[in-house]
């Protein structure tokens, strides 16, 4: 019987540790800065899709420079080789694999499909990578760590992982994960975005 007691009386202490420990502190509600037109940034993604039901997984480093009215991605292996670079304008969107000529298309997501084999949404994360979005209702979306994940207008879900300094007084993305289902041939496809070097302010 003593041992019985002793037992609870031990978890007695444990309960009422617990129920003194310090809860952790709320997820900041500030949200990333005002969207800004022209930003250079460099990181790293990784691409898991399903084609013609075989998995692909695939890893490499880009630099993205965007300006008011064009984007220019250069995609590299681990190592750093070029493996493509893209550059995207109103109504224009070339592809350039190292070593082959360019190839040239109306819209970036279905060269980029064509090309790689999956979709690169080069449009979309012109706001995507500064933490903005455009939500499935049409509203104007703005991330911080407590207010994270939004489906976009185009069938994107965005998560905001992590960020560069979540206590920051204006928080930026440092990790993005984006998710979509079937579309073109593809069964469902996810990206993997780190952010090295964050937007200027």
């Amino acid at each position: 019987m003593s041992k019985l007691i002793s037992t609870l009386a031990a978890l007695l202490a444990l309960s009422a540790l617990a129920g003194c420990a310090t809860p952790s502190a709320p997820l900041s509600s500030a949200a990333v800065a005002p969207y800004q037109a022209a930003i250079e940034l460099n990181g790293r993604l990784s691409v898991n899709y399903s084609k013609d039901g075989k998995r692909e997984t695939l890893s490499g480093k880009f630099n993205w420079l965007q300006t008011a009215n064009r984007t220019d991605v250069s995609l590299a292996s681990p190592l750093g080789s070029t493996i493509a670079t893209i550059t995207v304008a109103p109504g224009y969107a070339s592809l350039t694999e190292a070593g082959k000529a360019p190839r040239v298309a109306d819209d970036i997501d279905s060269l980029s499909a064509q090309t790689l084999g999956w979709t690169l949404p080069v449009s979309g994360l012109r706001d995507w990578l500064q933490g903005h979005a455009t939500a499935a209702d049409g509203s104007r979306f703005a991330a911080s760590p407590a207010h994270s994940s939004v489906t976009t207008r185009d069938g994107w879900r965005l998560d905001y992982v992590s960020w560069q300094d979540e206590g920051a007084a204006v928080p930026r993305p440092r990790r993005i994960d984006l998710a979509r289902g079937a579309v073109g041939g593809l069964e469902d496809m996810q990206i993997r975005i780190v952010i090295d070097a964050p937007a200027a302010p």
